[in-house]
Formats: C-alpha cells, structure tokens, sequence
C-alpha cells in the first residue's frame, strides 16, 4: 500500500513538472470540436440530429409519393367516368411550390391541383409531433372488410322491416294538421310562438332537475323550448307542444302522398270551428331507444292526455267536431289526397318529452303527482274544456320575410309541416261566444289564483297510464367508461356527484352549406367529404325515420318526408364534457376554452372506415381509431386532464378546473377505444351519426344501401390512404381543427392544432378570439406586437387604474375628440361669465368678488305676463255693464267746438259720447293751452303708455304735438291728493286701458281741447 501511494505520488510531481494539461472525455452530442464544420452548434445524434434532418425525410417521401399520387389519380377519373359522380378533392392552388422543382416539371395534374390534405403530399401539411397522418395498419381493408374487424354487421341488412300497411303509399311522412300549445316563457327559446294562453305548460316540466336526470337530445318538447346557451346543452328548438288532428303524412305525390298546396285548397273550402280541447292527464311509459340495460334506469316518453270536447247543435246527431272530420276528409278527397294521408282522426295527446329517465322512482311518483296537480287545477278552471288560442300575432312560417304577420285568434288550426315548423295559419270561422271567451281569456287575466289554492289533491286516476311502478334508483357507481358511446335518442346515465345532464362536447366539424330555407345555412367547414353521396334522399331504400328527425347531414323545406328541417350538424364527438352549471357539478364554459387552449396537440386526420346500422337502428359513418394518432393523444390528453375520478384515479391540469359530469375517465385511453387494435372497453370511438333509427322498407334494401355506401367509403380509403385533415380556404386552412360544440347544433369555438390559436365560430359567424390563446410573435408581452391580444392586456393592465385603461381604451381620435369638446366647453362658460360680470359688475369691483355676490344672490323666479289682446270691437252695450248698477258713473263728454272754457264732466244720463269713469277719481279741467288732459293722465298711471302709445291718428298726434314733455311742464300738484296718489295710479291705469280701445272718438277731442288736467 505504501509502495502504491509513493508510486502515486512519483507520477503526479512527473505531470507537473512536464505542465501537461489533460481532461476527460467530451460527451456533448454537438460539432464543436470538429473545426470544419459551418455549424459547430449543430447536433450529431438524438432527437435533436432528426429534428434537423426531418424536413429532408418529409421531401423524400414527398417524392416517392408522385408516382403514387399519379397512379391513384388515373383511377380514380376512370371511376368518375363510370359512375358519373364528381371527385370532390380540395383544390390547393395556394400551395407553395418546393424550392428547386421545376413547376412544368412531373405529372400536369399534380401541377395544376396540387395534392390533397392527405397522406400522399407530406410536404403540404402542418405536423406536430408525427412525421404521417394516421391509420397505415389497414390501408389494404375495404370497407366491408374494416366492418367485419370493427365487429359490426355491413352485409345481411338484418334490420327491422317496416314496410307501409298501405301499398300504395311508399314513403311515410310526418306533416299533420293541428292544434298548438306552443308558449313563449323568460326561460326558453327567444323565437317561441305565444299560441296557447290556457295552459301554463312550463309548470308541467321538470327545467331545475328536481327530479329528472335526462332525457334525450331534445329535451322538453313543451313549455318553451331551449335557449342555446342553456346548460343542459339541449337542442335549440322552438317550443313545439302540439296535438295532431289529421296525420297527411308524405308530401311527395309520387310516393303516395299529399302536397302543401292540396293541403292548403282544402282547408281553405271548410270552415273551421272553434274546438274545445279538455285536458285529462300526464302519464309515462313507451319510449327508450337504447333497450335499457339492467344496471340502467329505464327510459320513457311522458305524454299529456287531452281529448276534444264534443258539442252538439240543435237536431245535430253529429258533433261539431265529427262534422269537422268529414269535411275535412272529403275536401282532402275533392283535392287529390293521396293514400299516405291516415283514414282516421289520431288519439288526441301533447307529446313533452322523449328517453327521459327520472333519478328513482321515488321521484318519477313525485313529478307524476305535482305535474297532475297541475292538470286537476286546469280541469277545475275549464270544466267544460277551452278554446285554445291567444291574441299575440306571429309570422308563419318562422323568421319568413315574405309572409307578414298575421293575429292569432281563438280556435285556429295550424299546418305542421315537421314539428319544430308552423308553415299556415287556419283561423276560426266565428268569434267565440261570451261564455267560451270567458275561460278563454281566465288565465291570461290572473284569476288562475282562486283555483290553485282551492285544488289540493288529484281527483282522477293517472298511475295505470303505462308508466314504470317498479322500484329503481339510479346507481352513479354503476356508470363504465364505455357509456360514452352514448344513444341521442334516450338520456345518460349520469356519473357520481353529477347532478344535471349535458350535451357540450369535443369535437370535429364535418358539417357543409345547408339547402335549408327554414334554418340559417352553415357554413363550409370541410370540402374533403361529400356526405350526400352516402345518404338516401329519394328514399330508394328507406321507408320512414323513427324520430321527427331525418338526415343529420342537413335537411330542406320540402323534404318531403316532414322531418325537422335542420341544418348540416355533421361532425365527430370526441369528449363529452356534460353540463356547463358548476353548481350541478359541471363545469363552465369559460373554464373549458381556457384549458382546452393549454393542450397542445397536433394535426387532427380522419380515415372514413365504414357505414353500418348499430343496434339502436342509428345510421353511422365509423373511421378508424388509430391510438397512436394525433386523435387518439388528443383523447389521452382530455381524459387525465378533465375525466373523472374513477377507479382511484384522479384528472391533473394547472388550471385546477375540473367537472363531474364528464362522460369520460380520467384513467381512460385511446387504445381502450373501440376497434380491432383496441380493446373495447373505454370511450375513444371516431364515428359520425347519419341518421336516428332509419326504418328501411325490406332487408333487401337495407343490404343494397349498405353496399352503395361502404363502396363510396372505399373511394374515401384511396383517395385518402394515410387518412386527411379537413378544412377550407376559409375554415381552418391548414386542416385538422377541433371545435367546442354547445349542442350537435351550434359549434362555439375552434382551437387550431400546435397551440396555433383560436377562434369563436358561433351562428354561421366568425368572431375574433376573445381570450388569445398565446402571443403570436417572440417574445411574449413584452413585443409591441401582441399588446393587442387579450392576454397581454390582462397581464400589463392588472395594476393600472381602471379610469387610465378606460381612457386608453378611447385612442387617439377619442381622446383628442374629448379634449376639443372639453376645451369648448370651458371657453364658452368663461366669455358668458365675462360678459355677465361686464354688464352687472359694480363700480370698483372685481370678477371674484362680483362671482362671489352673484353666487350669493338669491334669484326669484320669473313671472310669465300673459299678453291679452281683443279680437272683435267693444260695443255700447258692453260698456254699459262695465260697472255694478250701484255705482255712480261721472261721464266725459265729447266737448262742442269752440266751448273750451266749460266743464267737460257732466252728470250721469245726459245725452253725449260718453266714457264710464269711477267716482273715485276726481278729474278737473281747466285751460291750459297745448296740454293734452287725457293722455297725461294716463302717462302718469301707466308708463308702457309711452311705448304702446294709441292706434291710429291719435300715436302720430302724439308725436307731433309732443305733449308729453309739456304736460310735464304744466302740471300743478295739489297737496290734498297727495294721500290718495295710490288709488289715483289705479283709477288712471284701468282709464288708460279705456282709451286704447276708443279710437276715433278720443282722437276728435284731442284735437278740440286744449284743456289739462291737474290732479
């Protein structure tokens, strides 16, 4: 050992003393210590050497994919040819061309179209993480094939045969004639009819959940419909509560059926009297698309039974409402009606609700009973039945432009051409009678209350309706993660800690340009798939649909089979989310496009599979569910971020935002999906639902439909082999987008792959991004560029005032707008302050302290004078009654020319031109040359005198004689009226107003006296 450390020591002090200098091996996996290198910086190997050289990998498949792309081409114009369809490939003209290719060069086709958004043309897609697009395992499966892997059944047609009873009749339809129930309530659809003013049917529904847990897609069909914003997610509809009086059925003549305009002939050559409808009671049972499993609550359909009240005329043996029935058949006879039209009345019911599952039985009974309640109050207020109808006006059909508004009335019929869609309006043939507008018009006028305090019970059996009494509950621990999977035409089971039912989800739009002209048309939100080329408008294969809705894919007026017209809501549900109520335990709508912004995930490609019938008769479109695809993370992303808690695993994201009502868990994968590479087990099942419960009119033809559309799948397989990303020019260029639906109706907002940004897409409109989801340019918030996003706003501005970010808000114009306005504004105050302070100011006072002083002062109101003037002349006889007959009068008499020396007062009753004037005053007269006596009087009693002066002659004598300022001058005071000087400004003033009025008579003695007067 001392041998070996001497040893040790020998060899140090001999480095040491050589200054050798050593270190240990390099291991970075970069190009610094190789000098001819351009890049020393540059990796040699890892993930960093393949990140680098990956453009030079997607240019060489890019390259081996010509040939191909040429190849599949050719054949694919040659099948063009033969079936005469189009080939709807994207065109991409605004696809750059690779640097260093000749643009003449290579196949004319692939110049002029460049490729698809498909796996043939790599070097034209935006990738994230994955160099391909998806599904490689099966390209060589057909479709039929891909069925017979994905366990599914595309060949037998083994499907329920409903052909017609009737044999002439080929296609059954769904328009009706009928009385409507439609209300219009706060809560529901903004657009509902307010038809119905007798029943109250919103409180015959279960909105709050006190007892229901779900229903189907719809909802309730009664009590005003949806709003789109509503947090169970249901379907927008107007509300559509309805009792059908005539099924028509097919609008299609060929078919057997009965056109709009027949209908109309009709209806227009019979009257239609005012029905009584009597409501009877609320029942359940029926209903439940999805076969109800054994661990599942059962689902049901609730109806409201009513019954139309028979009334009789004098020597009828006839109701009026039979009489009703057979004018309206033969008059449908007399226009050509076709057989799909039913031979019989219908059994007279309001269908409210379809698939609904309650929580227990214990509250199926509870709502049972309070909904009765409510119909044994309309009962006890109608004994005798209501007419229904309203006085509210409405356009029909809805939102029409061309149709104006027409009154409602009492006792109208209405023409449904599908449920949702009021298309004409029949109305009474008569006014209702005093007593039928009495309980017409009850409810409306609020004297329902008397009624409701005085029914305490149900009077009449409803539990033998059909309903389910068996005892149940709803078991949330029962849920699977396969659940997922879910039927639309019945309602979910809902997970634990999950208290209301919801329709929002994660999903793919796939929907086009509607031809509705009912519905607003969507917008184009991919041009990869043509879905019309596998649905069966013509009803070739098909008889009728089991629900009012027909092809998903979108719907027209006039489409024959009475089926809601809706628009294209085509797309693949990828994660339902539930309910947006965080105080039902969901979560909200702000908190979802937060998170769902913080997911980076890549671009979205889809690969049709195949078209088969599930087993609830539903028509779906199945694409591949490739695990190892940008889908199938993006589905492992969403499950551990905002699955929930099942099976000891727990959901984790920064957020800290989480749902129980998720139909997904948080312990869920991809490969746990549907598919032969997957176990079968989890939630993960790409598929587009094309149609509910499609009844096809044989085996036969269901098989033969199942062909016609697997082989137009096939096409979608070659065309896209690796599968492709969908988009437009102007929706999502780039392809591969997901979008938050609200419904299967309204898509909300779109979220680009590699956190490319976002958008709210919402009524076939586009809105910038309210929340950006990232800066768009380097350097975060700190960059002038993205100040403007809203997340950088938020970050600058969290400690500013809000005054300073309101007054930012304004920019430059506003401000200096509100700037100029208010330098206007002080400068004006300030001159009308001035030139008041010049015009009242005291002598040595200064502006402050005449401001102060005018502050002070104490303004009194000013009054109005009212100016009188007379329109018509005063007669003899009115001057005589000027004065109360008690009164002594002292007449002025006109003096006689040339007797200037004599009194001109003279006693009362002697014959002259005369003027009334009051004792009180005491007028003499003497000579004074040039003095106007009169006038100086009334100068002295009224001072406007001088400037409302006489009419006339007497204004221009006046100024020429100037006798004001002379009279002045001989004026004599006399000391004992001095006391009375009040009463003689009074006595003067009324004289004054005399003489305005006496025109030529004064004028004349004017002008022959040159007497004055003293007083």
């Amino acid at each position: 050992m001392a041998a070996f450390s001497i040893a040790s020591a020998t060899l140090y002090l001999l480095i040491s003393s050589q200054n050798i200098e050593a270190k240990l091996a390099d291991r970075a996996r970069t190009g610094k210590a190789i000098p001819y290198l351009k890049n020393n910086d540059a990796p040699l190997e890892g993930p960093k050497y393949r990140a680098l050289y990956r453009k030079d990998g997607v240019n060489q498949v890019a390259r081996r994919s010509y040939a191909e792309e040429y190849v599949e081409k050719v054949k694919l114009e040659r099948s063009s040819r033969m079936t005469g369809g189009s080939i709807g490939t994207l065109p991409r003209k605004d696809i750059p061309h690779r640097k260093g290719r000749n643009r003449t060069s290579g196949d004319p086709g692939t110049r002029n179209d460049p490729a698809l958004r498909g796996a043939a043309e790599e070097t034209h897609r935006s990738l994230a993480s994955q160099l391909s697009g998806c599904c490689y395992t099966y390209n060589a499966y057909s479709a039929l094939s891909m069925c017979s892997l994905y366990g599914q059944d595309c060949e037998s047609g083994e499907t329920p045969s409903h052909d017609s009873s009737d044999g002439d009749c080929s296609q059954a339809g769904l328009s009706f004639i009928g009385v409507s129930f439609s209300v219009y309530t706060g809560s529901g659809n903004p657009y509902s009819y307010q038809l119905c003013d007798q029943f109250t049917m919103e409180n015959v529904i279960d909105r709050d959940y006190d007892w229901v847990m779900s229903t189907d897609e719809d909802g309730w069909l009664v009590g005003g419909g949806y709003k789109t914003f509503d947090h169970s997610g249901k379907m927008p509809y107007v509300d559509s509560s309805h009792t059908e009086l005539l099924r028509i059925g097919s609008l299609d003549v060929d078919s057997g059926g009965t056109s709009i305009d027949q209908v109309y002939q009709a209806m227009n050559q019979i009257g239609v009297p005012p029905l009584k409808i009597f409501p009877e009671y609320i029942k359940g049972g029926g209903g439940g698309g999805s076969g109800d499993e054994e661990d599942s609550v059962p689902a049901q359909d609730v109806t409201m039974i009513v019954s139309v009240v028979d009334e009789y005329g004098d020597d009828d043996s006839s109701s009026i409402y039979e009489q009703f029935l057979y004018d309206l058949f033969n008059a449908m006879d007399d226009v050509g009606g076709g057989p799909c039209m039913d031979d019989h009345d219908t059994d007279p019911h309001v269908s409210m609700v379809r698939g609904l599952k309650f929580k227990s039985s214990n509250h199926q009974q509870n709502y049972f009973y309070n909904s009765n309640l409510e119909i044994a109050v309309w009962q006890a207020m109608y004994p005798g039945g209501v007419v229904i109808g309203s006085t509210s006006s409405g356009v029909f059909p809805l939102n029409s432009k061309s149709a104006g508004k027409v009154t409602v009335g009492y006792g109208s019929l209405f023409f449904f051409f599908d449920r949702s869609n009021i298309t004409q309006a029949f109305a009474s043939q008569r006014d209702l009678y005093d007593s039928e507008s009495y309980y017409s018009t009850l409810m409306s006028s609020g004297s329902d209350s008397s009624f409701r305090s005085s029914v305490s019970t149900v009077g009449f059996d409803y539990n033998g309706s059909g309903g389910d009494n068996s005892n149940y509950e709803h078991n949330p621990y029962n849920w699977k993660a396969d659940m997922a999977m879910h039927d639309p035409t019945d309602g979910w089971d809902l997970p634990p800690n999950c208290k209301q039912e919801g329709e929002t989800f994660f999903g793919i739009p796939l929907s086009r340009k509607s031809s509705s002209s009912l519905q607003a048309s969507s917008l184009n939100f991919q041009e990869q798939f043509d879905f019309e080329n596998v649905v069966d408008r013509n009803f070739t294969y098909i008889q009728k649909f089991g629900t009012n809705h027909g092809w998903l894919v979108g719907e027209a007026f006039g489409n024959t089979a009475g089926s809601i017209v809706d628009k294209d809501t085509s797309h693949i549900p990828l994660f339902y989310l539930g309910t947006t109520n965080t105080n039902m335990g969901g979560m909200s709508l702000q908190n979802m496009i937060k998170l769902m912004k913080m997911i980076d995930f890549g671009v979205l490609y889809l690969k049709p599979a195949f078209v088969y019938i599930d087993s609830y008769g539903h028509v779906k479109l199945q694409f591949e569910a490739d695990s190892t695809s940008a889908l199938g993370y993006l589905y492992n992303a969403l499950s551990s971020a905002i699955g929930i808690t099942w099976n000891y695993n727990n959901p984790s994201n920064t957020l800290n935002v989480y749902t129980n009502c998720a139909m997904h868990a948080a312990s869920d994968k991809a490969q746990y999906g549907c598919g032969p590479a997957n176990s079968n087990t989890g939630g993960f099942c790409p598929q587009m639902t094309l149609a509910y419960s499609v009844q096809f009119q044989s085996e036969d033809l269901a098989a033969s439909y199942l062909s016609r559309a697997n082989d137009y799948v096939d096409y979608w397989r070659k065309i896209y082999p690796s599968g492709v990303a969908v988009g437009t020019q102007k929706f999502c260029k780039e392809g591969g987008c997901l979008g938050l639906f609200l419904n299967r109706m309204d898509l909300y907002q779109v979220f680009k792959p590699n956190l490319g940004g976002s958008w709210v897409e919402y009524g076939d409109s586009t809105m910038a991004p309210t929340v950006s989801p990232a800066p768009t340019w380097k350097g975060g918030c700190d960059e002038p560029h993205n100040f403007h996003l809203d997340r950088c706003m938020i970050k600058n501005d969290k400690h500013r005032n809000t005054s300073a970010v309101i007054w930012d808000s304004f920019g430059t114009v506003g401000q200096f707008s509100i700037l100029l306005v208010s330098f206007m504004a002080t400068t004006l105050t300030v001159s009308i302050f001035l030139a008041r302070a010049r015009r009242r100011q005291r002598k040595g006072e200064s502006y402050i302290e005449f401001f102060i002083r005018d502050m002070r002062r104490k303004r009194k109101p000013k009054k109005l004078r009212r100016k009188k003037r007379s329109t018509r002349g005063l007669d003899e006889d009115l001057l005589s009654n000027r004065h109360d007959d008690d009164d002594e009068v002292t007449e002025f008499r006109q003096p006689v020319p040339g007797d200037h020396h004599e009194s001109a007062i003279v006693e009362a009753g002697a014959p002259s031109r005369r003027v009334g004037v009051r004792k009180a005053t005491e007028v003499n007269v003497v000579s004074t040359a040039g003095d106007h006596p009169v006038l100086e009087s009334a100068a002295a009693a009224d001072l406007v005198i001088g400037t409302r002066g006489l009419l006339g002659e007497d204004q221009e004598f006046l100024g020429t004689t100037q006798m004001t300022t002379r009279a002045r001058e001989h004026l004599v005071a006399e000391a004992h009226l001095v006391a009375e000087a009040k009463a003689v400004v009074a006595g003067a003033a009324e004289l004054a107003g005399v003489i305005l009025v006496m025109g030529p008579l004064v004028h004349q003695s004017l002008r022959e006296s040159t007497q004055g007067v003293t007083v």
